[in-house]
């Protein structure tokens, strides 16, 4: 899907039955999952050879960040579903040419949809040059992750207080919820990762950008300045997703100590109980022997006496055992 939007007014209006780029003078080319036709219609106009899906997913630096034909390649992790548990990582790739801006993707983050909204609506900046439209969506980006992030320390709070205070009394239970809590918390430490991975990605795009030589976009000093806040804003919330990757990765430790306690004192009560029932299987052993000559075999408090003697030699060590306190 192409969709081409000019300036009006500071507002963005999108351009319906577009045929000559040059005389709208269109301003962003939104390339969603684009087609070869829709693909080839801006390389045609803007002179540029737009990086394929396979080009986009590649990691190296000097893949995502580089110069070609006058233009500036930038590309940017994104994570959309954030709120479902399966939150997916999809590349965006900003092309800047003059005053356009061309946006690559081939999924739909809901920064965009944000962004969009609002400027189209004139509740942002004035959006007069592609690359005003890149800050813009780099901020939608950045104050989504935000919200994620304040989202998922509010979750991982909670998540705290139903480790360290769960209540179940019964052993089985207990495990249960802990057992449920590990899934919870590696789906948050899963999710930290991909975010952190997008704040990275944004910090150096900006860093990229603003390295560029701007003689040719004649940059102002507000896009500066709005450049840079971007890149401390990301710099600031990527030490804030380690800090919370920090808490998660103790969280999982925490838990998974409690479980082998948990797992721990069951074995011990079954050792307890094999070393208290040892002594009375040891003498209902011995008079359980068939042998002519047992004095015990026909007194008359033989039986009195074995039953007694068994429950004291099973009383002994479970007495030992609660002085000691392993019990």
């Amino acid at each position: 899907m192409l969709r081409i939007y000019t300036s009006q007014n500071g507002h963005l209006t999108p351009v319906e039955n577009f045929q000559r780029p040059e005389a709208l003078g269109a301003l962003w080319f939104d390339l969603l999952d684009p087609t070869h036709e829709e693909a080839s219609l801006v390389e045609s106009h803007l002179g540029i050879a737009l990086p394929t899906r396979d080009e986009m997913a590649e990691i190296e630096l000097s893949d995502r960040l580089f110069q070609e034909d006058g233009a500036e390649f930038m590309t940017v992790t994104t994570v959309t579903s954030m709120e479902s548990d399966d939150p997916v990582k999809a590349p965006v790739t900003f092309v800047i040419k003059g005053q356009a801006l061309v946006t690559v993707r081939h999924a739909d983050p809901k920064p965009f949809r944000t962004y969009l909204a609002k400027a189209e609506r004139g509740n942002l900046a004035p959006c007069t040059s592609g690359e005003g439209v890149m800050l813009g969506l780099i901020e939608a980006i950045i104050d989504r992750a935000a919200d994620a992030l304040e989202r998922i320390g509010d979750e991982v709070d909670a998540i705290s207080r139903e480790v360290f205070r769960n209540k179940a009394k019964s052993v089985s239970k207990k495990t249960r919820n802990l057992q449920s809590l590990i899934e919870q918390i590696g789906r948050k430490g899963d999710l930290l990762t991909k975010l952190r991975e997008s704040l990275v990605s944004v910090t150096r795009m900006i860093a990229f950008h603003g390295a560029v030589d701007r003689s040719a976009r004649r940059a102002s000093k507000d896009v500066r300045q709005r450049a840079k806040l971007i890149q401390r804003d990301a710099a600031a919330l990527g030490e804030h997703a380690v800090f919370l990757s920090g808490k998660v990765n103790f969280l999982l430790d925490a838990t998974l100590g409690l479980i082998n306690l948990e797992q721990n004192q069951i074995i011990k009560i079954f050792s307890v109980a094999a070393v208290v029932f040892l002594p009375p299987t040891l003498v209902a052993s011995i008079y359980g022997m068939n042998f002519d000559f047992m004095p015990e075999l026909h007194w008359s408090f033989g039986y009195p006496y074995a039953i007694a003697l068994m429950v004291v030699s099973a009383m002994l060590p479970y007495l030992y055992f609660k002085r000691r306190g392993w019990l």
